[in-house]
Formats: C-alpha cells, structure tokens, sequence
C-alpha cells in the first residue's frame, strides 16, 4: 500500500518562447510561488495547451497507479491534501478516484491551488504556482490510520511551504517511524533545497528512507559542489537510499556506500512537466513489486522518458503497451 501527502493542484500547460519565463521575472526551469495576479502575468505569456489535475505528490501517486494498471497488478494507492469546496476540488477527487487511488481531501474555504507551467521551446518549464487551499492543510487533516497500514509514505519538500503544512509532514512521518512505514522523500525543486535547506538538513536524517533529488538539490543539501559521487557519498548521512536523477542520462542510486548508475530510456523529449514525479512514480512502483533497487530505476527512467513525450503530466496520452513491454523487458533481463 502507498499513501501520498501533497499539494493537489491543477496544471495549466502553456507553450512559450524562449523569453517567456524571464518576462515575468522567473529562471528558466524554476518553480515559482506567486500571487493570483502573479499568475495571471505568467499565463499571458503564450498559448493554453492543456488543464490537468497535478501537483508533484499527485503526479507520483497517479504514475504507479497507472503502471500497476498496465501490468496488471493491484495495490492499494491512497493521497491526502487540501482543495477548495469548489468545482475544481471536486474534479481533482473525481480523477483520483477514476484512477483507483483513494481521495483523502480536506475541503478549505480558499479556492483550489493550481499552477501554470510555461513550456520554451526546448522542452524546459516554469512554474507558477498559486498555492490556494494547499496552503491549509494541517496535522488534523492527516490520514493516520493510512499511513500507519501503508508501506510506503511519499511526500515532497513542497510540504514546507507553510508552517502547517511542514508541521504535517513531520507528524505524518513520526507516524510513519512508529508503523515501520517505509517514508519516501522527493526535493522535488531546487527552490526547496535552497530555501529550505537548513530545515531539511536537520530533518532528513532519521525519517527518510528513501531521497529523491537531482545534482542540483543535492548540491544544495550536501554543500559539496564536486563530483557526482562526491555528492552522493555526503548525501549518505541524509538517507539510506539516495536516488540522483541526472535528466537525459538517467540516475545513481547509492544505497549504504554502493553506487548503481542506470542509463536512461531512449525518449523524444517535448515538455519536461512531470519528468521528475513521473520518475519517482515508476521507482515507487518497483518497491511495491518487491523488486531491485537497480529494476526501480530502470521502471523509473522509462516511466519518465514516457512522460517527457507528451504534453504535461498526461498518463492517459502513454501507449500503454510499449510501456508495459519496456518495463517486461527490463526486469525479463
């Protein structure tokens, strides 16, 4: 069973050119935390594409939905946020339910968060991000008998964002600790690390299981601005299982001092929306089936390579059974 505790959002998927994201003041690549009007700035800046319910725990959780669907396999999946009693918030239910994940949402008086995402066009994205009601959710909103029974508990550093959202996640992991609930951690964006790295430093170690982040954020974390296996050998003391995603060539999981590099899957890359959480989604899904840490990262480079063919965080645009051939051929060998 995996729980996930995040920030429900709708997505927004806008296609610009190479000067958009730098017209509203943003890095290239970036998330940004914004005001409405902020946001409404950033939507400006080119052509809407397409609306889907996201954020990066959601995005996660409906990757190794849509996996064990398409192999055939059966866990149970459940997720816990904070949306608007608004016909946003119950549309993101509405998917989460058609998808076989189990809906834990707290109903707020503030609307439904929703981010928009500026595609350049060498396939990069910026975020702005309107937090809206995930900026609500608080310790009591916790599914605690969930996270208890669950074997695996993912969250993001998005959670420390507010102070009650932090204070949720610790809560949620103490649980976790408590219930031999494997915790699962993604940065998820180097604004997180740096912002909140002194935070995170101090509260990774001993909670977190598993650590998902790419060269950036772990540089950020660890302070080491060397190698890759420099890197990897100062994140040690944050968690027992690292896994370093390393975009177009794949990833590093360093589990207690051993290294395993596993190249990427071949991908057409046309919107990076969701390569990330589509990676961990496909990782996650090899540890429900049981398998090597080095099959997880191969499922997850597929899953992500996949992700990056379409627009925006879309599992329903995949071909269903060239993934699940992949992923059959991949752990065959």
């Amino acid at each position: 069973m995996l729980h996930g505790i995040g920030n429900p959002l709708m997505d927004v998927i806008v296609r610009t050119n190479d000067d958009g994201p730098a017209n509203v003041g943003a890095v290239p690549g970036t998330m940004n935390l914004v005001e409405y009007d902020q946001q409404q700035n950033a939507l400006k800046q080119g052509t809407l594409v397409r609306q889907l319910p996201g954020g990066s725990c959601a995005n996660t959780i409906r990757g190794t939905g849509w996996l064990l669907r398409a192999v055939g396999s059966q866990s149970t999946l459940s997720y816990s946020g904070a949306v608007g009693n608004d016909r946003q918030g119950d549309a993101f239910s509405a998917l989460l339910d058609t998808e076989g994940i189990d809906p834990f949402l707290a109903a707020k008086r503030t609307p439904t968060g929703s981010s928009v995402i500026l595609v350049t066009p060498d396939s990069q994205r910026t975020m702005f991000t309107y937090l809206g009601a995930c900026r609500d959710f608080t310790r009591e909103d916790l599914q605690l008998a969930r996270i208890r029974s669950a074997r695996i508990l993912h969250t993001t550093g998005y959670m420390w964002d507010t102070p009650n959202q932090e204070e949720a996640t610790r809560r949620a992991a103490e649980v976790a600790r408590g219930a031999n609930t494997l915790v699962s951690f993604d940065v998820a964006d180097p604004f997180v690390a740096n912002r909140y790295r002194d935070s995170l430093v101090q509260w990774i170690p001993g909670n977190v299981q598993l650590l998902f982040a790419n060269g950036e954020e772990l540089r950020a974390l660890t302070g080491v601005e060397g190698t890759d296996d420099e890197v990897l050998s100062a994140a040690e003391r944050l968690a027992p299982t690292v896994v370093m995603k390393i975009g177009a060539d794949g990833c590093h999981v360093h589990h207690r001092g051993i290294t395993t590099s596993v190249p990427a899957h071949p991908a057409t890359r046309f919107d990076t929306t969701g390569a990330g959480d589509a990676f961990a989604g496909g990782y996650l899904f090899g540890l429900v089936q049981k398998w090597s840490a080095a099959e997880c990262a191969t499922v997850a480079n597929i899953l992500a390579a996949g992700i990056v063919s379409v627009d925006g965080c879309n599992y329903d645009a995949l071909d269903e059974t060239v993934i699940r051939t992949s992923v059959q051929n991949a752990v065959a060998h």
